[in-house]
């Protein structure tokens, strides 16, 4: 098997041609990624359904918009906290995966946490890829790897998020922002 250069912590942002509707326009934050597979979750689906419906402990907690994020077609009837800690120690119940993102234990008291969460928001479902999956995908040319950015996470604009990370690379990435929702309009 041959080696997998870590992805985890960068954003896979759907190329036009992806045709799963399941990743349309989709910005994937990789939580995970390794020979054994990969694990992320979906930053710009947010469901109707509030986080006080769902998870009532960590509503207060949860950024704006406040509800409940589509994290991917896998498990979504599991939930998934993932948090923005800033500075170098993050408090029990979270986990660093990459810089200052990280998992939150959402069966840990919210107390714990809520003093030190810079961002939080709630998955229900996950995006996964299997061993070698997910790179098969890249090399069919599915995705755009990019660097994330900490407000990624908690953007107050999640719908726009694909065009806006996008515009934000120096390369010929940057024009893709600009593709339109329908081409065949063009």
């Amino acid at each position: 098997m041959t080696e997998v250069s870590s992805l985890t912590g960068r954003l896979l942002v759907a190329t036009p041609a992806l045709a799963d509707p399941n990743f349309d326009r989709a910005v994937v934050l990789l939580l995970d990624h390794d020979d054994e597979g990969s694990l992320g979750v979906v930053l710009n689906r947010p469901t109707p359904v509030g986080v006080v419906d769902i998870l009532e402990s960590w509503a207060a907690l949860a950024g704006e918009p406040g509800v409940v994020f589509q994290g991917g077609p896998v498990s979504l009837d599991s939930a998934l906290g993932v948090a923005v800690i800033p500075g170098d120690e993050g408090p029990l119940g979270w986990r660093r995966v990459y810089g200052a993102i990280g998992l939150v234990d959402l069966e840990a008291p919210p107390e714990l946490l809520g003093s030190a969460l810079g961002s939080l928001r709630i998955f229900a479902g996950y995006a996964g890829w299997g061993p070698g999956q997910l790179e098969s995908e890249l090399e069919e040319g599915a995705w755009y790897v990019v660097e994330s950015e900490p407000g990624d996470v908690s953007s107050p604009e999640p719908e726009g998020l694909w065009r806006s990370v996008l515009r934000r690379q120096r390369s010929e990435l940057a024009m893709f922002a600009t593709y339109p929702d329908d081409p065949s309009l063009n």
